[in-house]
């Protein structure tokens, strides 16, 4: 009778250890670039992947920015984090810290649409969407957007347009804003920011 009640424990320690062990999370994956302007690396960008318990995934990207003029000096801090629930966005929010003013962005599940707000510099959006979202432009960093033709833009609370240009190179667009995203097996490793004045160049370190 002891035996078989010892048997019977270790049975369940082992089921309960072997479940624990299924259902550990990954570890993060974290991409570090460098944002430059006519050569000149005037920031950094770092991308994190977090998954989470639950099927969850926490994107989040962080940019510093600090561009020294003839007059005066640009100051830039961007923060964006995104948690997804399978492939299914349900919570973002965006802040931007400058020297003009503070400005944020927020995108949320409500249970049958999401509620847009963006209130940024020169931009302000509000709206209501019904269709999922199932890729926003932080996942850009860790996937190649392979037959999409649009990518959710959680600053603008908008959807830019995306197509392909040659192998591995992607424009996106909205309104008169142009970014072009290269890949190199899979992986991002240049964002070109076209700007009236210069491009920013946001250029893979790791």
């Amino acid at each position: 009778m002891k035996k078989s009640l010892l048997v019977l424990i270790f049975c369940i320690y082992w089921s309960c250890l072997q479940a624990q062990t299924t259902t550990e999370i990954a570890p993060a994956e974290t991409h570090h670039y460098a944002i430059e302007i006519a050569g000149i690396r005037v920031g950094t960008m770092t991308a994190v992947r977090q998954p989470q318990a639950d099927n969850q995934t926490v994107y989040t990207l962080i940019s510093d920015v600090k561009v020294n003029l003839l007059v005066y000096t640009v100051k830039i801090y961007y923060k964006v984090i995104n948690r997804f629930e399978g492939k299914k966005l349900m919570f973002s929010t965006v802040e931007v810290h400058t020297n003009r003013g503070d400005y944020m962005s927020k995108t949320e599940w409500k249970g049958d649409h999401y509620d847009i707000l963006a209130d940024q510099y020169k931009y302000k959006r509000q709206a209501t969407e019904t269709q999922n979202i199932d890729f926003s432009s932080s996942l850009l960093y860790f996937y190649e957007p392979l037959g999409r033709n649009k990518v959710y833009a959680e600053y603008f609370g908008d959807y830019f347009t995306f197509s392909k240009t040659t192998a591995g190179t992607y424009q996106a667009a909205l309104s008169d804003r142009v970014d072009d995203y290269i890949y190199q097996n899979g992986r991002l490793v240049k964002i070109v920011k076209h700007n009236s004045l210069k491009n920013f160049i946001v250029r893979l370190l790791d």
